[in-house]
Parts: structure tokens; C-alpha cells; sequence
């Protein structure tokens, strides 16, 4: 168990924040015993054959996160400065790393082994651009495509959690971040498997950081050389990768029943092919329905190796959340239109 003595001036500087780069470094896990992750399976099983195919080599990413008891080192996800979920400014923090942080950060009994990480001991700068190249080829085929619908999840639990401490105060935030960890007279106990005993904050606040991979643990930063940090899952992370069926019939008035459909299916990166396949449209016609759905902002397009995938933007996540929550108060009787 570890303990989190909170002081007023603490509370005063928790904050949240979103991690891109955390989220690579926790999804590596997934990646690296997916049997052990049910939740993320239909994530692991798309991408593991996409990083397959693609031939990127991503080992020196993979040494630096091991197996428990091993321990990630931090310098390869700091805790963001900003609120501001920015990739780019995060890999750039992550190559300026000075050297002996990096050095210290792989030394003692639980960092990381091995031939690479000896390596990037050995030449940091080097090293970090290195691994800083490697992430950024890793996110655009294992998470950019699916970053919108992550992201909204995301932003949705800290609007959630920010409603709760406006209406009910700090109690009520800090002691519904996740079943292992509870609040209780100005102490937060962290339910941990190697991180143990009691720690002053020391009037740096907490940064809480929802993270889509981390489920069902929650993973902490206690080093002096950051602001103390705690990784958690976000609400709803159980109903992130499941596929919507039905055709939103509130946005198929708006749109046209073809580009809703097409939404709808796009809950998972496809390519033109594919979605011609599932939907009965022809490969020509769903090209030119992605084409328009681009140009209204509703559909990325990533290139995974030989093939293009669409994708489905935060608008679009936007506009079929607000569809489905009209179907469901359609269905839901009213008290005042019931039969007497």
C-alpha cells in the first residue's frame, strides 16, 4: 500500500492532464502478453498483425517496458508539464532528457535489460532520438487511428471527475478514482503491488492522469525529480472497443443513410475495401462518401504499410454519441405519455 499525505496546499495544486506518450508506453504491455488484457484484445489482435506487416522494429521500445517486478523507467513517459494532450511537445521533452537522468533512470535491481538498453546508456543522445523515432512510427500505426475515440473517453472522465469535486469537493473526486484506491483524513491509499510506504507531497500537488491501458491497476510516480503522479482508467474504458451495430437513424436524416452507416462502421481503422464489404456499397461509392466525410471534418485517413485506414474524428465520435442518447430517450416511455 502506499500513502499520499496530502497537505492544503497540495489539494490546492492537484490537476489532470492527458498523456499520449504514456498511453504508448502502457499499450506496449498489452502488446506484449495480450491474453493477459481480454479488455484491449480486439486493440491488440488489430495491431499486433498491422506492426507485424509493417516491419517497424520496436524492440529498444519493448526492453524499456518489462515484465513485473521490472520497473518502467519514468524518463520514457514523464508526467506531462501541460494539460495539453501533445505528443509532439511530449517526445521533445523526452529528447532533451539529460544524460544522467537517463543513466540513473536504467540503473538499479528493477530497471530494464538488455543489448539496447546497454546502448542507450552507453550514448543517451543518441539513444533518445532513437527511441523518440521509434514511438512516433509506433503511434501512427498502433494509436493514432484509434486516438479520437480514446481521447473523448478521456476528456470525458476529467469533465466527470471535474464536475464532482465543483458539486461535492475534494472527498468525492479523490475517493472515486478506482477501486484500489480510497481517500480518507488527507491521505490517499494507493492500492500497489511494489510501491509501499508513505510519502509527503510536499505542496506539489497530485497530477491524476487517466490512461486507457492501464486497467484495472493504477500506476504511480513518486520520484523527487517529478511531480508526483497517478496513472488511473478512466469510466467506461470497458465499452472503448465495442462495435456499433445499428444504424444511427437520427444522423442518417442529416447525412444520408450511406455516410451514417459508414460512420458506424468506422469503429475500428477500415479501409476502402473492407468497408465496400460490410456495407454493400460499392468501393467507388464509399470512396467518394469518405472523401465528402473528410471534408466535413467527420473522418481521418492513416496509412498502415500498403493500405490506407479511415478512422472516425472526435466530431464524429461527438455527433454518434449525441444520436445514440436521442434513440435511447425515443425508447425510454414517458411518465406523462403513458396509457391511464
Amino acid at each position: 500500500m502506499l500513502d499520499l499525505a496530502f497537505s492544503v496546499r497540495d489539494l490546492a495544486r492537484t490537476r489532470f492532464a492527458l498523456s499520449p506518450l504514456w498511453e504508448v508506453v502502457a499499450s506496449v504491455r498489452m502488446l506484449k502478453r495480450p491474453a493477459e488484457h481480454p479488455l484491449h484484445r480486439p486493440w491488440s489482435d488489430e495491431v499486433g498483425r498491422r506492426l507485424a506487416v509493417s516491419g517497424l522494429d520496436w524492440r529498444l521500445l519493448a526492453d524499456l517496458v518489462p515484465e513485473p517486478p521490472g520497473a518502467i523507467p519514468v524518463f520514457i513517459a514523464p508526467p506531462p508539464t501541460t494539460s495539453v494532450a501533445d505528443l509532439g511537445l511530449e517526445l521533445a521533452v523526452l529528447r532533451a532528457t539529460p544524460p544522467e537522468q537517463v543513466r540513473s533512470g536504467l540503473s538499479g535491481p528493477r530497471a530494464p535489460r538488455s543489448e539496447r538498453i546497454d546502448r542507450l546508456r552507453g550514448d543517451p543522445r543518441r539513444g533518445l532520438a532513437e527511441l523518440a523515432d521509434i514511438v512516433e512510427s509506433y503511434w501512427e500505426i498502433a494509436l493514432a487511428p484509434y486516438w479520437p475515440r480514446m481521447r473523448s473517453l478521456l476528456e470525458g472522465d476529467v469533465l466527470h471527475r471535474a464536475r464532482l469535486f465543483a458539486e461535492h469537493g475534494a472527498d468525492q473526486l479523490l475517493g472515486d478514482l478506482a477501486s484500489s484506491v480510497t481517500w480518507d483524513d488527507d491521505t490517499l491509499y494507493v492500492g500497489h503491488h511494489y510501491a509501499r510506504g508513505s510519502r509527503q507531497l510536499g505542496g506539489r500537488g497530485l497530477l491524476l492522469v487517466p490512461s486507457v491501458f492501464v486497467w484495472p491497476r493504477v500506476f504511480s510516480v513518486i520520484s523527487p525529480n517529478w511531480q508526483p503522479t497517478l496513472r488511473y482508467p478512466p469510466r467506461g474504458v470497458a465499452t472503448l472497443w465495442e462495435r456499433r451495430s445499428a444504424l444511427p437513424q437520427a444522423l442518417a436524416a442529416v447525412i444520408g443513410r450511406s455516410r451514417a452507416r459508414l460512420l458506424a462502421e468506422l469503429d475500428t481503422p477500415t479501409s476502402t475495401t473492407d468497408l465496400a464489404r460490410r456495407t454493400g456499397i460499392t468501393a467507388g461509392g464509399v470512396s467518394q462518401h469518405l472523401t465528402a466525410l473528410r471534408f466535413a471534418g467527420l473522418v481521418d485517413a492513416h496509412r498502415s504499410g500498403r493500405y490506407v485506414l479511415y478512422v472516425r474524428t472526435e466530431a464524429a465520435e461527438v455527433l454518434l454519441a449525441a444520436a445514440d442518447a436521442r434513440r435511447d430517450d425515443a425508447e425510454v416511455p414517458s411518465a406523462r405519455s403513458s396509457p391511464r
